[in-house]
C-alpha cells in the first residue's frame, strides 16, 4: 500500500509529541502484527480512557500526517496489539472501484433475483465533515454508546477512509480479507456523504456522517450499500429488511455503526 512518511517513530524518543508540535497523554506505539513486529509503528494510542474533548486536542496532528481515531479496547478484545493486524496483506484503496466492490458484495449476499440498485447520492452537506466527526466523537465518549473502553489514537493515513487499511485491520475478515476494498467504499462515502472514520473496535467500525439521507427513498438506497458493505448489520437486526434498517439506522443518522460476525 502506498503510504506517506510515517512520523510515529519520532514518538519513541519523544513520547509527548513535542517535536511534532503535539501535547500527547501517556500512550503506546503498536507495531505488533499477526506475523510479528512491523517495520515501523502502525499507530499510537493513549493509555487512559478517552473523554469528550480529547478528539479536538488531537486535531493538530493532522498537519503531521497523523489522523485521529478512537479505538475500543473493551469487550474482552484488549488493545490493537492483540487484534491480529495484517498490514502486509492489504492492497491500496485507490486500486479499487467502490461501485464495483459494492456490486460484487451485493451479488454474493443479496437474494437471488434482487438486482444491484446502484450507488446512492451524493447528498449536499453544509457542515464541515471534520467538525461533524469531532462532535460525533465527543458524543460517543460521553458514555451510553457502543464503545466499552475507548482510547484516543493516531494513525498515519492519507485520508480518514484509509485508517482501517493503514493499520491492516482484520475486523471484517469473515466478510473481506483485503480491507482496502472496504476503504475504497469508505472513500466513496467520504465524497458522497462526508463520512469520517471515528471509531474502530476488534470487529466493529463507526463513521460520522455530515450528509445523511433525509428521505426514505434515499435512505433505502444507502441501506442497500450498507447491506453490501456489512450484511450482518441488516440480517441480524430485529426486523431484517432493508426498509426497516433504512428507517431506523440510516435516515437522518449522523453516525453509522457496522459490525461483522
Amino acid at each position: 500500500m502506498a503510504t506517506l512518511p510515517n512520523p510515529l517513530p519520532k514518538l519513541a524518543a519523544d513520547p509527548s509529541g513535542s517535536a511534532l508540535g503535539l501535547r500527547l497523554p501517556a500512550g503506546s506505539l503498536v507495531d505488533t502484527t499477526d506475523e510479528g513486529p512491523w517495520r515501523e509503528p502502525l499507530l499510537w494510542y493513549a493509555d487512559e480512557r478517552a473523554l469528550p474533548g480529547g478528539w479536538a486536542a488531537l486535531e493538530p496532528a493532522r498537519r503531521t500526517g497523523l489522523l485521529p481515531v478512537v479505538l475500543d479496547v473493551g469487550d474482552g478484545h484488549d488493545g490493537p496489539d492483540r487484534w491480529q493486524l495484517m498490514p502486509g496483506e492489504v492492497s491500496y484503496p485507490g486500486d479499487h472501484d467502490a461501485e464495483e466492490v459494492l456490486a460484487e458484495y451485493w451479488e454474493e449476499y443479496a437474494a437471488e433475483g434482487d438486482a444491484w440498485p446502484g450507488p446512492a447520492g451524493p447528498f449536499p452537506h453544509a457542515q464541515d465533515p471534520d467538525a461533524v466527526a469531532a462532535g460525533a466523537a465527543d458524543a460517543l465518549l460521553d458514555g451510553g454508546g457502543p464503545l466499552k473502553d475507548p482510547r484516543l489514537a493516531l494513525v498515519p493515513a492519507r485520508r480518514s477512509a484509509d485508517i482501517p487499511t493503514a493499520i491492516g485491520w482484520t475486523g471484517p475478515a469473515n466478510h473481506e480479507g483485503d480491507t482496502a476494498r472496504l476503504s475504497a467504499v469508505l472513500r466513496s462515502w467520504e465524497d458522497r456523504f462526508g463520512i469520517r472514520v471515528v471509531a474502530l473496535g476488534f470487529d466493529h467500525l463507526l463513521v460520522s456522517v455530515a450528509a445523511p439521507p433525509v428521505t426514505m427513498a434515499d435512505a433505502e438506497a444507502v441501506a442497500a450499500e450498507h447491506f453490501a458493505f456489512c450484511p450482518d448489520n441488516v440480517r441480524q437486526g430485529a426486523d431484517p429488511t432493508l426498509r426497516a434498517y433504512a428507517e431506523h439506522q440510516v435516515l437522518d443518522q449522523r453516525v453509522w455503526h457496522f459490525w461483522w460476525d
